[in-house]
C-alpha cells in the first residue's frame, strides 16, 4: 500500500501528499504563467521570422501556412495572458492547448519531411514537461495522445522503414518524457513547499501564531492599495492593566494570556479577515469589504466577550479584559499608518474610559 500511495503521490501530487499539493498549487499556476506568457513571446517571434523567412526560402515555403497560424495562435494567447489573472484556469488550459498545438506543429514538420525520421516532435516529447508545473498524470496523457496522434498520423505519410525508426524513438521518448516530467515536478514543487514554510515563519508570530506586524503591515497596505476596494475595518486591540499582570503573575503568565487570546482570534476569524499580534499586548484586526459602524460594534464586543469568558488568570481565576479602538475604512486613508493612528487614537481613549471598553474614532 506505502509504495502504490507513493506512485499516486508522484502521478497526481509531483510527489508530495495531497493536502499539501492544493495549498501550494496556486504558487504553481502563477509559475506557468510567467514562464508560458514568456514562451510565447519567445514562439511568436520564432514564428514571425520563420514566416518572413519562408516568403524568399524554397525550403521553408511549404511550412508558410503552419507558420502563419503559429503565430496567429502565439500572438491571441499573448492577449489572454494579459486580460486573465495569474491563477485562472483559463489561463491553464491555455496552456495544455498550446502544448497540443506544439506537438501538432511537430507532426506538420515531420510530415512536410517523410523520408527522415522525426527530430522536432521528439525533442518536444523531452523538452515540453520541463516548463510546466501540474499533476504530471495530466501531462503523461497529453505526451501519449500526441505519440499514438504521431505514429498513427505518419504511418500513412512515411516510408515502413522511416516509421518503425519514428515508432521505436516515440515509444522511448514518450516514457523518457513522461519520468522527466515527474522528476522535474517533484523538485519545482518541493521548492514551492520550502518558500511557502520559509514565507510563513518569515510572517508568523511565534507565540501566537497569527501574523506578526511586518505580514500585517503588507497584507493591510495591499488591501489599501488596490482602487476597486474602498471600505473596511480597522480594530487594534490589547489587554487592559498588562503591566500588572506581568509585575504580579510574571512573565510567563503575560505570554500565556497573549497565547489564548491568540487562540480566541484564530477561532472567532476563519475568513478572509487580516488578524496577527502588532507587537507585545497589542493585536490588530482588519475587516475587508465593509465598514457599517453597527457591524463594526458587534464584532468588537462578541471580541471582549470571548476573551472575557475564554482567558483568565491562574488561581484567581480573575477574567481579562481588553480594550478596542476602531478606525473605519472609506478610501481616503492612503497606508497602514494612516488607518492605524486613527484605530489606536480610539484605544486609547476607550483604555481612558473605564466604563466603555469600545471606541470609534470620530
Amino acid at each position: 500500500m506505502k509504495a502504490l500511495r507513493t506512485i499516486r503521490n508522484y502521478l497526481f501530487y509531483c510527489g508530495i501528499e495531497r493536502d499539501e499539493y492544493n495549498r501550494i498549487k496556486e504558487d504553481a499556476y502563477i509559475s506557468n504563467f510567467v514562464v508560458w506568457r514568456i514562451l510565447h513571446f519567445f514562439m511568436a517571434a520564432v514564428f514571425a521570422v520563420l514566416c518572413l523567412t519562408a516568403l524568399v526560402n524554397d525550403l521553408l515555403k511549404t511550412n508558410e501556412i503552419i507558420y502563419l497560424a503559429a503565430f496567429l495562435y502565439s500572438a491571441s494567447v499573448i492577449v489572454f495572458f494579459f486580460i486573465f489573472r495569474k491563477d485562472s484556469k483559463v489561463v491553464q488550459v491555455l496552456i495544455y492547448l498550446s502544448i497540443f498545438l506544439l506537438f501538432l506543429f511537430g507532426c506538420f514538420i515531420s510530415k512536410n519531411n517523410p523520408v527522415a525520421p522525426a527530430t522536432t516532435f521528439i525533442a518536444l516529447l523531452l523538452i515540453t514537461p520541463m516548463f510546466i508545473i501540474g499533476r504530471p498524470f495530466f501531462m503523461a496523457i497529453e505526451l501519449s495522445a500526441a505519440a499514438t496522434v504521431f505514429v498513427v498520423w505518419m504511418r500513412s505519410v512515411k516510408a515502413y522503414d522511416v516509421w518503425m525508426v519514428d515508432l521505436i524513438n516515440v515509444i522511448i521518448f514518450t516514457i523518457v518524457g513522461i519520468f522527466l516530467g515527474i522528476i522535474a515536478n517533484a523538485v519545482r514543487i518541493r521548492e514551492f513547499v520550502l518558500t511557502r514554510k520559509l514565507n510563513i515563519q518569515k510572517d508568523t508570530d511565534e507565540l501566537t501564531g497569527l501574523r506578526n506586524k511586518s505580514a500585517l503591515t503588507r497584507e493591510i497596505n495591499a488591501f489599501l492599495a488596490d482602487s476597486a476596494t474602498n471600505r473596511g475595518v480597522m480594530f487594534v486591540l490589547d489587554v487592559d492593566r498588562f503591566k500588572s499582570i506581568n509585575d504580579t503573575f510574571g512573565h510567563d503568565v503575560g505570554d500565556s494570556v497573549i497565547e489564548q487570546i491568540g487562540g480566541v482570534l484564530r477561532k472567532m476569524f476563519v475568513s478572509d479577515e487580516i488578524v496577527g499580534r502588532f507587537g507585545g499586548d497589542e493585536f490588530i484586526i482588519f475587516l475587508k469589504n465593509t465598514n457599517d459602524r453597527d457591524v463594526a460594534g458587534r464584532i468588537a464586543e462578541d471580541v471582549c466577550a470571548g476573551t472575557s469568558e475564554q482567558v483568565s488568570l491562574p488561581e484567581t481565576g480573575q477574567k481579562v479584559r481588553v480594550s478596542i479602538g476602531i478606525a473605519l475604512y472609506g478610501g481616503a486613508e492612503i497606508s497602514y499608518t494612516e488607518l492605524f493612528k486613527k484605530a489606536d487614537t480610539a484605544l486609547y481613549r476607550a483604555k481612558s474610559d473605564p466604563e466603555h471598553s469600545i471606541r470609534v474614532y470620530e
